[in-house]
């Protein structure tokens, strides 16, 4: 079993979860943040030789993460397909099946830049979709890391890692959330799409992700 971070933020409790999500439970809400569904296939359309599965992967990690939580709602915070040549039939296949799987939850995408090069889901699916921001509770719900100005934000878009250093040269990229401030980072939910190392600020706070658990990291800042 996976091992959650509970953490109490701005009068909610938010559980930060290692499989690169967030459950909410005041919401009874999981949320994600760049799946990039259909990204492997994109690549593979233009010659590149990356790996197949990782629809069927970020899906299945997906169905264990709503069996897991009392999950009425799903919202993608972003960048859901990949790019036009995502939506191609196996890939769209695969996510109608999963759909059929989870006939009443209640999905949002909120849009991100990929989504509007790629398109919005097919109608099938049964988004909710809406432009940026959001609001839900006490939060922004955004895509793009930009402040809102009155609320604070929960964004994706980064893809965000942190750098672990150990003796010597050695050092570790995982995966993080970044929490404080006016705009708080949520990992890259999907298998294939990379990352890029964070620099946080006295005010923000890290929690990185591996070996199946969330956990903060003193960031001597």
């Amino acid at each position: 079993m996976s091992r959650h971070y509970a953490l109490d933020f701005h009068g909610t409790t938010l559980w930060l979860l290692p499989e690169k999500a967030i459950y909410w439970p005041e919401q009874r809400a999981l949320l994600i943040a760049d799946a990039h569904f259909g990204k492997a296939a994109a690549y593979r359309r233009l010659g590149q030789p990356v790996p197949h599965g990782t629809t069927a992967n970020n899906l299945a990690v997906l169905d264990t993460l709503l069996a897991r939580h009392d999950c009425q709602q799903l919202i993608f915070l972003g960048d859901f397909l990949h790019a036009p040549g995502s939506q191609g039939p196996a890939t769209l296949a695969a996510l109608q099946q999963w759909r059929d799987r989870h006939p009443t939850l209640a999905i949002t995408l909120i849009r991100g830049n990929h989504d509007h090069r790629a398109g919005d889901p097919p109608a099938t699916l049964r988004f909710a979709v809406v432009a940026e921001p959001w609001v839900l509770g006490p939060f922004a719900l955004q895509h793009e890391p930009a402040a809102h100005g009155v609320l604070p934000v929960l964004a994706g878009h980064v893809h965000p890692v942190y750098r672990l250093h150990g003796k010597g040269r050695q050092s570790l990229r995982l995966p993080c959330f970044m929490f404080g401030g006016a705009i708080s980072l949520l990992p890259a939910f999907g298998a294939f799409t990379g990352g890029h190392a964070v620099r946080p600020d006295r005010n923000d706070n890290i929690y990185v992700i591996g070996d199946g658990q969330v956990w903060p990291i003193a960031t001597g800042r």
